[in-house]
Parts: structure tokens; sequence; C-alpha cells
């Protein structure tokens, strides 16, 4: 899964589309260990790893029309 940030250069709608297409995929991904109640240690690393990447992208200045509301409660 490629989770970079997005730079100036790369804020194509194609790119904007695939990043916010990976945070779903995150929020996904921690609603699922969140439901399974796992608490070993990489579901715990699995969770952080996720919620900063979604920390890191969630107030960026390139989204448009796009729902944040998912990302924003998976944090």
């Amino acid at each position: 899964m490629d989770k970079e940030i997005l730079t100036e250069e790369d804020r194509t709608p194609e790119r904007i589309d695939q990043t916010y297409r990976t945070a779903l995929k995150s929020v996904a991904l921690i609603n699922e260990i969140v439901a399974s109640g796992d608490t070993d240690q990489e579901s715990v690393d699995t969770l952080k790893r996720n919620r900063d990447y979604l920390t890191s992208i969630v107030d960026a200045d390139y989204w448009t029309t796009e729902d944040l509301s998912p990302i924003q409660a998976a944090l």
C-alpha cells in the first residue's frame, strides 16, 4: 500500500483519488482490528501506523469533494 503524502507536484486528480482509496483501506483495517478486539502487538502497531497515516493526510489542502467522515471517525 503506497502511503506517501502528496507533494504539490503530485496533486493530480488521479493521485488524490489514489490517496483517498488508500486512506479508506486504512480505515477498513482499523475498523476490522477494533471490531475483532485484537490487542496483540502486531495489531497495536498496525493501528498506530494506520492512524498516524490518516492523521498526516486528513487535514491536507488538496481534498475537494471526498467524504472525509470515515477517515475522521477512524481517528
